[in-house]
């Protein structure tokens, strides 16, 4: 039977959590941003019911060997992983795609890596006059701070996402708090500390999709109901400790009720900023107001996070479904976002 002849094929890259019965919190930190299991089965189980035959590719150090024999069998890659190991490790599955000459989802790899390093991202988007709170790089906390940067400010690991090393106590209103926070990041993850304004605005985000990008239906994300004390930002608390399955908790309102005229700014910036960081096929980015009301993007997330379960308040879902897709309608649209940029049809 000839290749063309035959169900289209497509390998699933990703990075699964432990099956461990036991981590440490530093172990279940370092996994914050892989799936568990039922995840990864569930999205195959999508994919399969497309009528794709489906490869799944753990993201792992036999990633490269097992890709490089599915070079010939599969049509594209659907690449839904973090990567493993350092500051750009979001790259290191396009990157391996871009040799292998295989076609996969998602940005290039200096859209993924540009992603991750939330400094080098700011950079971007300021050079091209994309608003973006203020924001320092430090290496201890005796580094000198600019005197552009005012108390409050929010202290985070400059290359990490699923808000690892972001806790409530990370805003800080003093300068011996401030010191304290960039000790722990610094400790924490050996690399340098990003020092960033905090706007005291409403939160936001915001999914782009499909080839031209579209946006999606903003997603507010509240923070009335956490509890007293507890500060009213995105912290790695908020995301996965009061808001996780079985919790009451529901932080998102989509679509966001906003003003015609906030809603075109926000979408005018993430669209530019696709542009600028070369995103492809999807992506979400975060968003604050400053206290006059203006929105600035605090960093972007690709692949963004997609769990299936409702109940799970999974971003991206929560904007495709407001849109009126289906988990399963989400996945063909990405890949045959990806389909259409590769040969300028649909894929399934």
């Amino acid at each position: 039977m000839s290749r063309s002849s035959q169900k289209r094929s497509i390998a699933l890259t990703y990075n699964c959590k432990s099956r461990k019965s036991a981590l440490s919190q530093a172990e279940r930190m370092d996994e914050a941003e892989f799936d568990e299991e039922e995840v990864i089965e569930k999205i195959i189980s999508e994919l399969k019911s497309l009528g794709l035959v489906v490869y799944p590719v753990e993201a792992n150090e036999e990633a490269y060997i097992t890709l490089h024999k599915l070079k010939n069998t599969v049509d594209m890659v659907f690449n839904f992983a973090e990567g493993l190991h350092g500051r750009d490790r979001e790259a290191q599955i396009p990157a391996m795609l871009e040799m292998l000459e295989i076609p996969y989802t998602g940005g290039p790899p200096i859209s993924y890596a540009l992603a991750l390093d939330k400094a080098l991202c700011k950079e971007v988007l300021a050079y091209n006059q994309i608003p973006t709170p203020l924001w320092q790089v430090v290496k201890s906390p005796k580094d000198s701070l600019s005197a552009d940067l005012k108390f409050p400010l929010i202290v985070k690991p400059v290359a990490e996402g699923s808000s690892k090393g972001i806790y409530a106590d990370s805003l800080v209103y003093t300068a011996e708090k401030l010191a304290r926070a960039i000790a722990r990041v610094s400790a924490q993850y050996k690399h340098r500390v990003l020092v960033e304004e905090y706007l005291e605005g409403r939160e936001f985000t915001v999914g782009v999709l499909g080839t031209p990008f579209r946006v999606l239906p903003i997603v507010e994300v509240v923070f009335d109901d956490l509890p007293d004390g507890v500060p009213k930002f995105d912290h790695y608390e908020a995301k996965w400790i009061y808001d996780s399955p079985g919790k009451a908790l529901d932080p998102l309102v989509c679509p966001a009720k906003i003003s015609k005229e906030l809603g075109m700014q926000i979408e005018t910036q993430v669209l530019c900023a696709s542009k600028v960081l070369r995103l492809r096929d999807w992506a979400r980015f975060d968003i604050r107001l400053n206290g006059k009301g203006a929105p600035h993007i605090l960093e972007v997330n690709c692949p963004p996070g997609i769990l299936p379960d409702p109940d799970a308040n999974s971003r991206f879902p929560r904007a495709a479904f407001a849109d009126g897709l289906t988990f399963k309608e989400l996945l063909a649209e990405v890949l045959n976002s990806c389909w259409m940029r590769y040969k300028g049809e649909v894929f399934c």
